[in-house]
């Protein structure tokens, strides 16, 4: 590894993010630098859409049906290539979005956005670049002001900024970044299409053992069942209800006000559960109780296309209370497991997700598709020899997917450092 090279000279920058700056570069507050967009659509002028997600302003279709109607856009701002977008709403509540995007072309973004356009456009991209590590350092948090703490452009341009000396500097450091961002990118990337390749994978293997079976050369029949086809001679297909009670009873009558319980938030709620947050009972109230053993599905979107499903095992005291939001199964006529893996197929989701009811974003499976969904139904040692081949294969797909987002998570923290290092001036690349 080639060995990092600094500035000769250093002074302080007076701004604490930032630490020590090259001698030759200037301090200035935000609003020397850029102005304030404020440029309406008016008569829908311009109808080239576009949203900040993820750090990245996009395109959007402006006539897809998404609730939104052609006069809504009639109060966005009309930004051009080289603004700077930032989202400063709701800080109290999102602590993980980017909230710093570059424009690279004219369109339209909501004006809930605030925008920024350097007076210099060659400055544009190192000031992205600057606000975006600002943003990666959390700096816009805390700043915020009413009950969802959103700020405004009068805060934010009092910001303290650095600028390199020279044009020449500033957009050696911007071509810099430029190029090493892109190779990271690339690679994140890559390993992305690694891991839906491997849940893909994952998926087809799940699907093919609970229909087919791991048996390549048994005998098979018509299951009657479209979406299920053939089975092995020696299985049957059932609804859901009659091999699981669906949204059971706990009894709770032993049970104290003090004794402690597991509780299970829906972040918990993964195949490969690990429940360690613990409660008294007297805390858990109105939520969804559970027992040892019994599995949790979540009906609201987007955990139920995520998958978000689990056994529930070691429990304190033999109990969880968790999300209303979590459909209780507990296995009664077929392995637990083997109902678990069958949550997970893609045919269950799809359907589900077609018999969701509610508002967009807040769509629910009710609990009556699950109860009567058709599954496969093997004999008991058929199907202890299915769960143990899928425990097997789906361990070994989920450590190839870790090991990526592994290197997903590694390469994110080296381009949130190099962009830091780079634009305050602690890394010399010119």
């Amino acid at each position: 590894m080639s060995k990092l090279e600094t500035y000769d000279s250093i002074k302080s920058s007076g701004i604490q993010w930032v630490g020590d700056i090259p001698s030759h570069w200037h301090v200035h507050t935000l609003y020397q630098l850029v102005s304030q967009v404020k440029n309406k659509n008016s008569d829908l002028r311009e109808k080239n859409l576009l949203s900040l997600s993820y750090g990245k302003i996009k395109r959007k279709d402006i006539n897809s049906s998404d609730g939104l109607l052609p006069a809504s856009f009639d109060g966005y701002n009309i930004i051009e290539d080289g603004d700077i977008v930032l989202r400063l709403t709701d800080l109290q509540n999102d602590h993980t979005s980017l909230r710093v995007g570059l424009s690279n072309e004219r369109g339209i973004i909501t004006s809930a956005y605030t925008t920024l356009r350097p007076i210099d456009k060659s400055t544009s991209k190192y000031l992205y670049y600057l606000l975006y590590a600002f943003d990666l350092k959390k700096g816009f948090y805390g700043m915020g002001a009413g009950v969802r703490q959103g700020l405004n452009y009068d805060t934010v341009k009092e910001l303290r900024v650095i600028l390199p000396s020279s044009e020449q500097e500033s957009k050696e450091i911007t071509r810099y970044l430029d190029e090493k961002v892109s190779k990271v990118n690339l690679l994140i990337e890559s390993a992305k299409r690694c891991i839906e390749d491997y849940r893909n994978w994952r998926d087809s293997l799940i699907s093919k053992a609970l229909t087919k079976g791991i048996n390549k050369y048994g005998k098979v029949k018509e299951s009657g069942i479209d979406h299920i086809g053939l089975i092995p001679i020696s299985w049957k297909v059932a609804r859901i209800k009659y091999l699981a009670n669906i949204e059971p009873t706990c009894d709770k009558s032993h049970l104290v006000n003090s004794d402690i319980v597991s509780f299970a938030p829906m972040e918990c709620i993964r195949t490969d559960c690990r429940i360690s947050r613990v409660s008294s009972l007297a805390h858990c109230g109105s939520h969804s109780c559970f027992m040892d053993g019994d599995i949790a599905l979540a009906k609201v979107t987007p955990c139920f296309e995520n998958k978000n499903v689990c056994i529930m095992e070691n429990l304190e005291n033999g109990f969880a209370f968790g999300s209303t939001e979590l459909i209780n199964l507990r296995a009664i006529n077929i392995r637990p497991r083997f109902l678990l893996y069958w949550l997970q197929t893609e045919k269950f989701i799809e359907d589900g997700k077609a018999n969701m009811s509610g508002v967009a974003g807040l769509k629910r499976v009710p609990p009556s598709y699950v109860k009567n969904a058709y599954m496969t139904l093997p004999p008991n040692e058929e199907q202890d020899e299915i769960i143990q081949y899928l425990d097997k294969q789906c361990k070994i797909i989920n450590s190839l997917s870790q090991n990526k987002q592994e290197l997903i998570d590694d390469l994110e923290s080296y381009k949130r450092s190099l962009i830091y290092e780079v634009v305050t001036g602690k890394r010399k690349v010119v």
